[in-house]
């Protein structure tokens, strides 16, 4: 007699255990947990840009019960470059001095030289070149745009260079700042743990407040810092009246504000480097400056690079400390170009604020690839 067998579980059943092994399987986690999130921040980062890029090539009007808007194309680009707004964004540009054909004539050598130190050095290609040589000449042309409008004679500066002017100069000064005093307190002096977390005092502080601080510092009549003006005849000027002294005096409110980013992120990095060089150095005979120059910093650079980036980036941006401090004047002198798109937009200019933002997304976008291609690559090549 045959026995019959034993019926296995129904395919339905088999077919449920198949669909719920595969929800719990990686690949269906990271479908489940990771998309929906990727999906969120690319809608985020990506719906302000668009939304941004038609309202720069379109005219908003608030009118009764809404707001009408127009596709105008490029008119708010031409009326902020040739337009009205010529002078406001681009300055006042007349013929440069000595001094500022000396600096172009200058700039003009070097970058020629670094071109041809290139050509000579063999393994050229194409695409390399034509990067080469179109760089070369937008370098060319923001050298003489910065000597017309700030080594001439009645030229003034505008938005654009007045931004310029905030990265490159406070990037500059904070990164040196910042190396110094964590090269300073890396020495195991007495008391430098209290002078660490002095440094970190700015850090903080909201930008809002560095620029109240900063503001009854500079008032030379009614400030905490009256008597001490007083005290060196200088109670009847004003800081802030004047245009560069307005803007060194947010530079210097802005250096002090970051200074404790670079000072905290190299002070790390000098940490976490290996003692062995150095003390192998030593050990042949080696100054301290010698082991400073040729071993402490070359160490440092791929760090720096990076974070020099971050820091040129956000300097770009700046906009809490003119507006507090200075509220973009006297007349537009402190005025940046983040600074202007949000006076515009406040105004309701809301086509004309979208293109000043994309304009300096163009800038920091181009600044930011000519450096990450030449500085960071290189720094981390030699890592």
């Amino acid at each position: 007699m045959v026995r019959p067998q034993a019926a296995g579980p129904p395919a339905t059943l088999m077919t449920m255990r198949g669909k719920l092994e595969g929800l719990n399987s990686p690949r269906a986690a990271r479908h489940t947990f990771i998309w929906p999130a990727l999906l969120v921040v690319l809608f985020l980062a990506i719906f302000p840009l668009i939304g941004s890029l038609f309202l720069a090539l379109s005219r908003v009007r608030f009118v009764q019960g809404g707001f009408d808007i127009s596709f105008t194309g490029l008119t708010n680009f031409q009326i902020l470059f040739t337009g009205s707004q010529k002078t406001h964004v681009l300055g006042s540009l007349q013929q440069p001095t000595p001094l500022g054909w000396l600096v172009f004539l200058v700039g003009a050598a070097i970058i020629a030289f670094a071109f041809l130190r290139y050509l000579r050095g063999g393994g050229v290609h194409l695409t390399g070149l034509v990067l080469r040589a179109a760089g070369g000449l937008l370098l060319l042309g923001f050298l003489w745009f910065m000597v017309q409008s700030l080594l001439s004679e009645g030229g003034r500066p505008g938005t654009i260079m007045v931004t310029f002017i905030y990265a490159f100069v406070g990037t500059a000064a904070t990164y040196l700042l910042g190396l110094g005093l964590a090269i300073l307190t890396s020495q195991r002096l007495a008391g430098e743990r209290l002078f660490r977390i002095i440094f970190l005092l700015p850090l903080t502080i909201t930008p809002v407040g560095i620029a109240y601080m900063f503001r009854m510092i500079t008032d030379t009549q009614r400030g905490p810092f009256a008597p001490l003006w007083s005290f060196a005849g200088l109670s009847d000027f004003a800081p802030l009246g004047d245009p560069w002294g307005a803007r060194i005096a947010v530079m210097i409110g802005d250096v002090w504000q970051w200074t404790p980013f670079m000072f905290i992120v190299l002070l790390a990095a000098l940490e976490s480097r290996d003692m062995d060089v150095e003390e192998a150095g030593l050990v042949d005979g080696a100054r301290k400056s010698q082991i400073l120059r040729y071993i402490t910093l070359p160490a440092l650079i791929p760090v720096s690079a990076t974070v020099i980036l971050i820091r040129m980036i956000e300097a770009f941006k700046i906009i809490d400390l003119p507006n507090i401090l200075t509220n973009g004047g006297p007349g537009t002198a402190t005025e940046s170009l983040t600074l202007q798109s949000f006076i515009d937009w406040r105004g309701f200019n809301l086509g004309q604020s979208s293109a000043i933002a994309y304009t300096l997304l163009v800038i920091v976008t181009i600044v930011a690839l000519a450096y990450a291609t030449t500085v960071v690559r290189k720094a981390q090549a030699s890592a």
